[in-house]
């Protein structure tokens, strides 16, 4: 049990439900239209007057690929015609300039991100250009020691755009892989030879990178566990700084891509478990730390050092070191959090558009955190996090009497311990190996948002 995980096949089988990520507690089928532009500018003049404000961190949604990947359910334009990127990036700056002079100067920007789809669809006027636009409205760093990242498509780049990434001032790459094994790769429509990952690679080495990942996803077609060894021995010789191994949640009903994927060649559920349990052996054999929710690091990673202190978060972007930064979101479908407030931005380019273009901030839909939400989201993310919960601490900051007022949860949770999920002692929840993986489980108990749900949203299955 190197890992720290114990792999109980009848346990997993037993609670493999469907489950939120908790990227954010309440989650975001909690976001509704009542939640205004008022509401957002309210919470974000509250946070500016705070005696300490907070530093900032901003993400950016870039929606666009030149390809469509059949596995994928991100909000994306696969699309060859690149006009529609410039046409973005106009109604993008205006955003940015928008929510930027909201902002005292005087908040630094620690942490930026610019996801997907695919931002390296981007050419490099393009992205020098969105960069010079936040400098102008944000504080950005001036040295490297921001986290300032960007997920990159190695089919797409070279060496000379690594370069110019690292001179506009990225300095974490993140690379979709998912499978090197070509049948797999012909299935899901994302050829993506082994050199040019290598390559890419040793480039973000060569400028400097202070940290690389790569992303995999199991259960996808014609992935089994053979072939999925020679996929983890081919990354792992690679060595990257972390790694991401998703689950592949096939719903074709929600995600058109995916109705191109043959089902029938889709692996067993007690394959992909023997693929999740391989993964996780040969991955713990090979150094790295199972941080949790599919994510790994090496033992020298500040997730790992931020797990062991007590200290990791988990935001929109996955497990993060920067609790205490606000989190913008810029561009279509963007998620953020100001003050007590999650917020959305609107989800189609039109609506995007039309709303940008009359002065606005984007914002479809949101929600304020009562107190209860936030009592909730601090156990959330203390079990997700660090898989233990000491109740002193939430009956200090809360002053409550955690018993009394989780006594229905406490009761609840009475099956999962007596599964050895986890240890209930008279002061603390500490979630146990077999556990970690059906942490999500453990969460659930406490999320009294979606107990009120009258019909449960679809949500990817916990393991």
């Amino acid at each position: 049990m190197k890992s720290g995980i114990e792999f109980d096949i009848d346990l997993i089988r037993r609670y493999d439900q469907s489950g939120p990520r908790y990227t954010s507690y309440p989650t975001a089928v909690s976001f509704n239209s009542d939640f205004t532009e008022k509401d957002y500018r309210d919470a974000l003049a509250h946070s500016n007057g705070d005696p300490v404000p907070r530093p900032l961190s901003l993400y950016f949604h870039i929606p666009f690929c030149d390809t469509v990947c059949f596995y994928c359910a991100c909000n994306k334009i696969a699309t060859k015609n690149h006009s529609l990127a410039t046409e973005y990036l106009q109604r993008l700056h205006r955003e940015i300039a928008i929510q930027g002079d909201l902002f005292d100067r005087d908040r630094v920007v620690e942490q930026l991100h610019w996801g997907g789809g695919t931002p390296t669809f981007l050419n490099h006027e393009e992205m020098a250009e969105l960069m010079r636009v936040t400098r102008e409205h944000f504080t950005l760093l001036d040295d490297d020691s921001g986290e300032y990242s960007i997920e990159i498509d190695p089919r797409s780049v070279d060496r000379g755009a690594i370069q110019h990434l690292r001179t506009l001032g990225f300095n974490r790459f993140s690379l979709g892989v998912q499978d090197v094994d070509i049948r797999v790769q012909r299935a899901v429509n994302r050829i993506q030879p082994m050199e040019k990952n290598r390559e890419i690679i040793d480039a973000c080495r060569e400028m400097g990178a202070q940290s690389i990942n790569i992303d995999l996803i199991y259960g996808l077609p014609f992935q089994t566990v053979e072939r999925f060894d020679k996929t983890l021995d081919a990354i792992i010789a690679l060595s990257p700084d972390r790694l991401s191994v998703f689950n592949y949640a096939h719903l074709p009903s929600h995600f058109k891509p995916q109705r191109r994927i043959n089902e029938a060649e889709l692996p067993s559920l007690s394959e992909k478990l023997d693929i999740l349990q391989l993964s996780i052996e040969k991955l713990t054999d090979a150094g790295y730390v199972y941080v949790g929710m599919d994510h790994f690091a090496k033992p020298e990673d500040e997730l790992v050092r931020a797990q062991q202190s007590g200290h990791l978060h988990r935001n929109f972007q996955g497990y993060t070191t920067h609790a205490d930064c606000e989190l913008i979101g810029l561009g279509v479908s963007s998620i953020g959090k100001v003050c007590e407030t999650y917020s959305q931005n609107e989800k189609t380019l039109e609506a995007y558009y039309e709303k940008v273009d009359a002065g606005h901030i984007p914002i479809a839909r949101g929600v304020k955190l009562n107190f209860d939400d936030k009592l909730r989201r601090e156990v959330i993310q203390s079990l997700i996090c660090n898989f233990r919960l000491p109740f002193g601490e939430i009956e200090h900051r809360y002053d409550i009497d955690f018993r009394s007022y989780f006594s229905a949860e406490l009761e609840d949770i009475t099956a999962l311990a007596e599964d050895e999920l986890l240890v209930l002692e008279d002061h603390s929840i500490t979630v146990l190996p077999r556990g970690r993986l059906l942490v999500r489980n453990i969460c659930m108990v406490f999320d009294a948002r979606l107990r009120q749900l009258d019909e449960k949203p679809r949500f990817s299955r916990v393991i």
